[in-house]
């Protein structure tokens, strides 16, 4: 069973702790050596060392960019994939641990293997999550009797509030939150926003009710109304679109 996520933190803070004392006490008291050390080093340009860290950083935002763009293609690709062979609605997702923290509580704790971007399927069986870098493999399926209720929360990404869909399942015996953070189509797009991500999960909760109501289940109760987004409102807020 994978720590609690305080626990794992206390446990973290505690290591790099002391790994930063020992770093600190191996200076001092080898300060004589490492004075030694950097007179015999040669002399470097200074030009030389900024066009080295220009370089290396032009490098690692060009490997950044391209791990975007891979990943954004092998999503597109999936997401026809899905649709192609099952029908329904496939839709890009950004692996998250609070996203692996619900798939492992409803799976006794196993951590699934998850892409970058793995994929959402909705269709006339349930949710389910896929990933693969080359054939799609499902990692998860919830029966749409599985389900509980879908409502909208929002998280923090660094600064930035997105929008997060928390589907709450009961599978197998246990029940637990599974947030899904839908991915922007773009590489250039992180999230999905708000006037994308509002009709996505309203559907998905349309066809929740549809299917418990034709089994004859009991309906979720009806969760605060999801904004409608309108034009208006995105000029009176200033958004700009990209």
């Amino acid at each position: 069973m994978p720590l609690p996520s305080r626990k794992r933190h206390a446990a973290l803070i505690t290591c790099i702790a002391a790994v930063a004392a020992l770093v600190i006490a191996a200076l001092v008291g080898g300060s004589p050596y490492v004075e030694r050390a950097v007179e015999s080093l040669p002399a470097v340009h200074s030009t030389t060392v900024g066009l080295a860290l220009l370089g290396a950083s032009v490098l690692a935002l060009a490997l950044v960019a391209l791990r975007r763009l891979i990943a954004t293609g092998r999503a597109r690709t999936r997401r026809r994939v899905l649709e192609a062979t099952f029908g329904g609605e496939a839709h890009p997702v950004i692996r998250t641990r609070h996203l692996r923290a619900g798939l492992a509580e409803v799976s006794d704790g196993r951590l699934p293997r998850l892409d970058r971007r793995p994929s959402i399927l909705v269709d006339g069986s349930g949710l389910s999550l896929w990933s693969g870098r080359g054939r799609p493999k499902r990692v998860a399926q919830f029966a749409w009797r599985e389900i509980r209720s879908i409502r909208c929360d929002r998280i923090l990404v660094g600064t930035l509030s997105v929008p997060v869909a928390v589907i709450r399942v009961r599978h197998d015996g246990t029940s637990a939150e599974v947030p899904v953070l839908l991915a922007g189509a773009r590489a250039t797009r992180y999230a999905l926003p708000d006037e994308e991500f509002y009709p996505v999960v309203r559907m998905w909760k349309a066809r929740h009710r549809a299917a418990l109501a034709a089994e004859g289940l009991e309906l979720p109760p009806l969760t605060s109304p999801l904004p409608v987004i309108t034009p208006e409102m995105l000029a009176a807020a200033g958004y700009v679109a990209a």
